[in-house]
């Protein structure tokens, strides 16, 4: 069963703030090397699915950048790899407000891919590490019209954007939106699996319609309505859903969590992402460094505790570095003390600043600042 893969970009874009303010959710730096992207790209490909488009809507320069012609992922082929899907295509407007609305945009691309019988659609913002071939098999046995993959999710104090109801039996009862996850109840993970007729449908429906939000205006509606038959794949593996800025910082230091490293990046089905070639980060006499994921390329001169950091990053003597994520290329100056912040790439941090944030508002020095 040939499976067509449809990934959203810029979904959650408005939630990251300044870490989304020149790129999309999708190309966001994660865990010292990756983007985000690298997770879903990767899931697909280590499933066998080869014909894979990313639906864009602006700010896409990054992501265009980090996947070149994405050789990493084994997608560069004569028929069938990797797709960018700009805005404006198919006659559309470009600025799109929900999933519906942007599959509108990936319409011709679905319509063309006939040797595919199905199609997986997924946000970029859940990070995982799940093999997609299992799941295909149970939805066509299943006899379903949608497959929703669904963990138990993060704190019940956590919005998702699907919230599954059960009864004692497991039976879904109810599907909310944009809703606290209630006690015994599951939450989607932004992944589905339908037929791709099934899905051209939705799409007509939707553009006839104006609906534009693909799980109220189609998952919710059509269940409570009794139209559509759900069925639901629950996935117990690790989940990280960077949606948010304090998801994606709290996701980020989890990562100094083994079990969560090890959930995330198996051996047997590895995460791609581009290959950039560094000398090994060089450790001065007076630095000091514990429980800290660094990538390399990196000259550390100071004390960096509990923290991630990303490529090429300078960090001098003197400086303190404390729960912090430092994104690739940043300059730290000498006497600086940094705790719970966030830098984006190219920042310039002066010599003997102070940023002290908090685990729930870290302080974020957007892309090339100086401070």
């Amino acid at each position: 069963m040939k499976t067509l893969g449809i990934v959203f970009s810029n979904i959650y874009d408005d939630a990251l703030g300044e870490l989304t303010a020149m790129r999309t959710v999708a190309s966001l730096p994660f865990a010292g090397r990756y983007r985000q992207v690298d997770f879903i790209l990767s899931n697909m490909v280590n499933s066998g699915i080869i014909d894979i488009g990313i639906i864009t809507k602006y700010n896409y320069k990054s992501l265009m950048d980090h996947l070149r012609t994405s050789q990493e992922w084994d997608l560069n082929r004569k028929n069938g790899g990797l797709l960018i899907i700009p805005p404006f295509s198919s006659g559309s407007t470009g600025v799109y407000k929900g999933k519906l609305e942007a599959l509108l945009v990936a319409k011709s691309y679905i319509q063309e891919k006939t040797d595919c019988d199905y199609v997986i659609i997924s946000d970029s913002t859940v990070l995982c590490n799940i093999d997609f071939r299992a799941i295909v098999e149970e939805h066509v046995e299943s006899g379903c019209n949608l497959t929703l993959i669904a963990d138990q999710g993060d704190s019940v104090d956590e919005k998702h954007s699907l919230v599954l109801c059960q009864d004692e039996k497991g039976t879904v009862t109810e599907l909310l939106i944009n809703h606290p996850r209630q006690e015994n109840a599951l939450a989607g993970m932004g992944m589905f699996v339908l037929s791709r007729d099934k899905l051209n449908e939705i799409i007509q429906d939707a553009n006839a319609r104006g609906y534009y939000h693909f799980e109220r205006d189609f998952v919710q509606k059509q269940f409570h309505e009794g139209i559509l038959s759900l069925h639901v794949h629950r996935f117990d593996g690790v989940v990280l859903r960077n949606n948010t800025i304090h998801a994606y910082y709290q996701n980020t230091m989890r990562l100094l969590e083994e079990e969560v490293r090890k959930g995330l990046f198996l051996t047997n089905a590895p995460i791609y992402t581009k290959v950039r070639d560094e000398v090994p980060t060089y450790y001065g006499l007076e630095s000091k460094v514990e429980n800290c994921l660094l990538a390399d390329g990196c000259v550390v001169d100071g004390n960096v505790i509990n923290s991630v950091i990303f490529r090429n990053v300078q960090i001098q003597e003197n400086t303190f570095v404390l729960d912090s994520i430092v994104m690739q290329g940043t300059v730290i100056g000498e006497g600086a003390h940094l705790e719970c912040v966030i830098l984006d790439k190219n920042v310039r941090v002066s010599p003997g600043a102070v940023l002290i944030g908090t685990p729930l508002h870290p302080v974020i020095i957007k892309k090339g600042e100086t401070v």
